[in-house]
């Protein structure tokens, strides 16, 4: 399984990125995955639904299944947040994974950075970023792509898996 990330700072457009590069690479006949870290508390479920019934009666893992789509809840109930190689280890067969977040992570990652932003890159601290997205000319030591690239991004993406 072949894996990159995005990663960057509140705002800077790692979701707009991630899911152009997860259409781009879909769009050139490969199965993508992604997996998004989220800070915030996430819940997919509502209140009075039969499956959120399930959850808060107990149940450790629901699986809600439908004719287009099936989801499966996993109450961590106190135990420790999973791990991103815990994560990747329960997803199905596919050729990327496209990883949102989990920025203090070793994968290899692309960082999307802005030029108003306010907060410094990441890349200096993080050896794991391997290009950079961005929308001036930065002085990254390796690619630097304009942030709006998203076949060049995908082109590096697949030619850095035979690295």
């Amino acid at each position: 399984m072949n894996v990159i990330g995005i990663v960057g700072w509140k705002n800077s457009g790692k979701t707009t990125l991630a899911s152009a590069l997860i259409r781009e690479l879909s769009g050139r006949g490969l199965t993508v995955s992604s997996i998004k870290h989220a800070h915030h508390m996430v819940d997919v479920d509502q209140p009075g639904t039969d499956s959120y019934k399930h959850r808060d009666a107990g149940a450790q893992e629901v699986i809600l299944a439908g004719g287009q789509r099936f989801a499966i809840m996993h109450e961590l109930r106190g135990a420790k947040e999973p791990t991103l190689d815990e994560l990747l280890a329960r997803l199905g067969p596919c050729d990327w994974v496209v990883v949102e977040g989990f920025k203090t992570h070793s994968h290899r990652k692309i960082e999307v950075h802005r030029r108003e932003s306010s907060r410094t890159p990441l890349y200096p601290e993080d050896s794991s970023i391997v290009a950079l997205a961005a929308d001036y000319a930065a002085e990254f030591p390796g690619p630097v792509f304009d942030v709006n690239d998203v076949p060049g991004i995908a082109d590096f993406v697949l030619n850095s898996e035979k690295q």
